[in-house]
């Protein structure tokens, strides 16, 4: 088994047949990708009662007038103790829409950030005969990669992605459904030699109109 390759910037073109960010351009790009991908996983189940759903007596906890005491018009609302929540929470979706364009350049940021950093590395995807964890973990370490890492694959392998399973660290994606968050969440990212067409056509847009026409 090989070392894993260090890929930089200019490798990193070549790859991937695309011209990626030699300077701090696109950051809002990716900013905007990150946040749309983390709001789109949240539940949005969070629910409080108003004081028109609390279950509580709508009648006056005391008279109007005679008691010495203030003002009070119903036990459900929100001033007394398990009385309805005022501008509470309820069910909702965080999702946000983001243009394709977009997605498509905080992945081509993310990656030149990624090879800048000397965070990007190459090789030969692992053939493993069995869905055994430690079987992945003897490759991650002749390969000279750590267990926080991005494994990209050219297609989805599911022998791999067993053996990952127990490790919380290592994810596995195939090259057509990896997003920018996924290659900030690790501190290294590994691309098969097979996956790196596949991510050169996702982020070639030339390429993408000549599909969509």
């Amino acid at each position: 088994m090989a070392q894993a390759k260090a890929i930089n910037l200019s490798a990193a073109e070549k790859a991937l047949g695309v011209e990626l960010f030699k300077n701090r351009r696109a950051s809002q790009a990716l900013h905007e990708a990150v946040t749309a991908y983390r709001a789109a996983r949240r539940s949005g189940t969070h629910s409080t009662k108003t004081k028109g759903t609390v279950d509580l007596s709508g009648a006056k906890p005391w008279n109007q007038k005679g008691t010495g005491r203030a003002r009070a018009g119903y036990k459900a609302s929100p001033v007394w103790r398990g009385g309805g929540v005022a501008f509470g929470p309820h069910p909702r979706s965080y999702r946000k829409d983001i243009p394709k364009t977009v997605l498509r350049t905080a992945l081509r940021r993310a990656i030149s950030d990624l090879a800048t950093q000397g965070k990007l590395h190459s090789g030969t995807a692992p053939a493993l005969k069995a869905a055994k964890t430690k079987d992945l973990i003897a490759w991650l370490k002749d390969a000279g990669l750590p267990l926080s890492v991005l494994l990209i694959l050219g297609k989805p392998e599911a022998t791999l992605l067993r053996a990952a399973n127990n490790l919380s660290e290592v994810d596995v994606r195939p090259a057509r459904e990896v997003n920018a968050e996924d290659l900030l969440r690790r501190r290294m990212v590994w691309v098969s030699e097979e996956a790196w067409k596949e991510l050169g056509t996702r982020l070639n847009v030339k390429a993408k109109e000549g599909q969509a026409s």
